[in-house]
């Protein structure tokens, strides 16, 4: 069995997948996907990539590919039609940046809701400023759009700050730690009583550009909007008319329809929007966590079993 990876795994991590016992095992690294030759492809099963730089081509030339690894829970880049018609066997690695993003998300609002912008501003012109007033996250009304496990590792933990948090998903059945939940056909109904709206819904063709106008409009003038799902959530051109027009307070974007952001970009130049670099995932246990999922599914693909951890369907995107 060949293994391809498109990215440069740590020597322990890699060490570890080629213990496992099932079947002779031969691991190739070509952190240059296109640099990969014919015969190579021709004789690779399994390929383990972030999935950014697969392309229908190299379907194609992967005559015996039967299972992609995507380290990385996004899809949308992927030639996923492609993969379909072959009927190749998609994981992925959703659920790795709970924490990270969990964390990450509760620094943006603890941010908001304490003003660190601004007493930092205060140092770095040497003003004892005592009179700067501040907010608490205790009580008030969150809702998370895309509760899934990112989205309940977020719950949890705004949970422990006594917030009510509310939740959108498919189906709009309740589970813990959610107060409510909603559908995506019915969450706007409630978005009047909630003070930050985080959005996490992954790019597919029935979530790209959800958030309308509309959505803005019945949100409190004292909103925060956080984005640390995908650019495409919203049309850039409706929210820039939403901050600009002060419809809600605040926007934290850690995600974009181009990255980088154009250094030109109107986004850049809004007083009430903090910008990040699509990093809310990042941590230093990334791979770590990557690692033990592609372990356990290569396990689980070597002795021919059915207990696989993050099953795509190439048609819906996740």
């Amino acid at each position: 069995m060949k293994i391809l990876f498109t990215f440069d795994p740590l020597k322990e991590y890699l060490e570890e997948v080629e213990q496992l016992k099932g079947q002779p095992m031969e691991s190739m690294i070509e952190t240059n996907i296109n640099r990969v030759s014919d015969r190579q492809w021709n004789e690779v099963e399994a390929l383990v990539t972030f999935g950014e730089d697969l392309k229908e081509i190299h379907i194609q030339k992967a005559k015996h590919l039967k299972w992609i690894m995507v380290v990385s829970a996004g899809l949308e880049l992927m030639p996923l039609e492609a993969i379909q018609k072959r009927d190749i066997l998609v994981t992925n690695a959703r659920g790795i940046h709970k924490i990270p993003m969990a964390e990450f998300t509760v620094g943006l609002m603890l941010e908001h809701a304490k003003q660190f912008r601004v007493l930092l501003g205060h140092q770095e012109n040497h003003s004892w400023h005592a009179g700067h007033s501040m907010n608490e996250l205790h009580g008030k009304n969150v809702m998370i759009v895309g509760a899934g496990a990112i989205g309940t590792e977020i719950a949890k933990v705004l949970s422990v700050f006594g917030m009510n948090v509310h939740g959108v998903n498919s189906s709009g059945t309740v589970k813990k730690p959610f107060h409510s939940m909603h559908t995506l056909n019915t969450f706007k109904d409630a978005l009047p009583e909630v003070d930050f709206v985080i959005n996490l819904l992954p790019s597919t063709n029935w979530t790209r550009f959800i958030f309308t106008k509309d959505h803005f409009t019945r949100m409190k003038p004292s909103a925060v909007f956080i984005n640390i799902g995908r650019g495409d959530a919203v049309k850039e051109d409706v929210l820039l008319d939403v901050l600009k027009n002060k419809i809600i307070a605040f926007a934290f974007l850690d995600v974009f329809m181009m990255e980088p952001l154009p250094s030109n970009h109107p986004f850049w130049f809004l007083d009430n929007l903090v910008i990040t670099p699509h990093v809310s995932s990042h941590s230093e246990n990334y791979l770590r966590r990557a690692f033990e999922i592609f372990r356990h599914n290569l396990h689980t693909y070597i002795n021919n079993k059915n207990t696989f951890t993050n099953i795509i369907d190439p048609k819906r995107g996740y």
